[in-house]
């Protein structure tokens, strides 16, 4: 399937980048700043991100906390199943290629890219999350509900197996005017790359 490519193109350009020790954990907070979220804001604030969110936005306006767990669960027990039909459906979406494209432009920097709506559920992303919901997360319940412009910075955690440093940036997702939520995006920033280019700039 086409997001099967993309996908794998993506997670490709992880791999030229040298290993490093764990050491102590980088400032996640310094390191992502405002250069680097105004590059994420360049290519989240478009047309296909805001129509995509508004319009599952309205197909979910009446979307309990029930039929939310369910799409949940189901999300979660496709993982291990053969049969992904909610999982494929948002992973072919034009706002999940779109998404994965901005990954593979990115040459490593984006370690995952996904964007909810306004319940905190999976509209598009780069790759298979862990869950369909975020809404019970801080990364949701840290930018959405806040405000129009919010950003929450998570601290920097460690990947044993890439052997580099990632940390999550979250915003919120506003409408074409910049006043209203409609939704949040999660960058998850290879720190260790962000730090191989900032000391090529500075040096």
């Amino acid at each position: 399937m086409r997001w099967n490519v993309l996908a794998a193109f993506a997670m490709s350009a992880m791999a030229p980048f040298p290993a490093v020790a764990q050491g102590t954990p980088p400032d996640a907070a310094r390191l992502i700043d405002s250069v680097v979220i105004a590059d994420v804001r360049n290519w989240l604030e478009t047309e296909i991100v805001r129509l995509s969110v508004q319009s599952q936005n309205a197909r979910h306006v009446d979307v309990d906390s029930a039929r939310i767990e369910a799409l949940d669960q189901q999300w979660v027990a496709e993982r291990a199943a053969v049969d992904k039909p909610l999982i494929a459906a948002t992973l072919s979406s034009p706002l999940s290629v779109y998404l994965t494209r901005v990954q593979a432009q990115a040459q490593g920097l984006y370690y995952e890219v996904f964007v909810t709506d306004d319940k905190g559920l999976n509209v598009g992303q780069s790759a298979i999350t862990s869950d369909y919901w975020q809404g019970d997360e801080a990364k949701f319940q840290k930018t959405f509900p806040i405000s129009a412009d919010a950003v929450f910075i998570d601290e920097a955690e460690w990947d044993g197996e890439l052997k580099i440093w990632r940390a999550q940036l979250n915003l919120t997702i506003a409408d074409e005017g910049g006043n209203q939520a409609i939704g949040a995006a999660t960058i998850e920033i290879n720190l260790t790359e962000l730090m191989r280019r900032q000391a090529v700039i500075g040096g």
